[in-house]
């Protein structure tokens, strides 16, 4: 997991600024209560899993999904690998997620091998569930529209459904893929890979 961190920080020091986005001025103290309130709505997805899946346009699947919490802030780091039955990878991406305070938001941004970090997606929680919209295929020029629903959250389970469009939001195919998530590994934190030190001689 540590080198796929390395890359993907070199790749956000390196890469050119996102669009730039309006965010509503809020107070400190409203950030903050922000902050303590949804520091913790991924937590479920910490650890190791396997799934199950079900698209539309690939049929059946299975693979394996990990994430860790990074050491500062509200960050988590995952890896969403889909595998044959020889465990040979047809698809991997890695996913950044950033809880915004300014903005009360969560904010995931995709990073598929070549294709840049243009996958970018929002999300909240919303009663017992998580809810993500994001766009995917950009680099490649075929952007679509996800809204994804992570529900039946269980310390060992979760379950995941997606619809999806592709004419800007004007219609969604709905159930477009369904994913089945079992734990295979406890929830873990990513240490700090640039930690502070006492300078020599002091």
């Amino acid at each position: 997991m540590r080198p796929i961190v390395l890359c993907l920080v070199t790749t956000l020091v390196l890469a050119p600024a996102l669009p730039a986005q309006t965010v509503p001025r809020r107070s400190a103290e409203q950030i903050k209560a922000s902050y303590d309130a949804h520091q913790g709505d991924f937590d479920y997805l910490l650890g190791d899993w396997e799934f199950t899946s079900v698209s539309r346009e690939f049929g059946k699947g299975h693979g394996y999904w990990s994430a860790v919490r990074l050491a500062e802030g509200a960050q988590l780091l995952d890896e969403y690998r889909v595998v044959g039955d020889s465990g040979q990878t047809y698809y991997v991406t890695t996913t950044l997620r950033n809880y915004n305070g300014a903005a009360d938001r969560w904010e995931l941004i995709g990073a598929d091998a070549g294709t840049g970090l243009q996958d970018f997606g929002t999300g909240h929680k919303v009663g017992d569930e998580m809810r993500i919209e994001q766009t995917f295929g950009v680099a490649r020029g075929t952007p679509s529209q996800w809204r994804i629903r992570y529900y039946n959250i269980q310390p060992d389970h979760f379950s995941w459904i997606a619809e999806r469009s592709t004419d800007g939001g004007k219609t969604w195919a709905k159930d477009y893929q369904k994913i089945e998530a079992r734990r295979v590994g406890p929830a873990r934190t990513l240490p700090s890979f640039a930690p502070a030190r006492n300078r020599p001689g002091t």
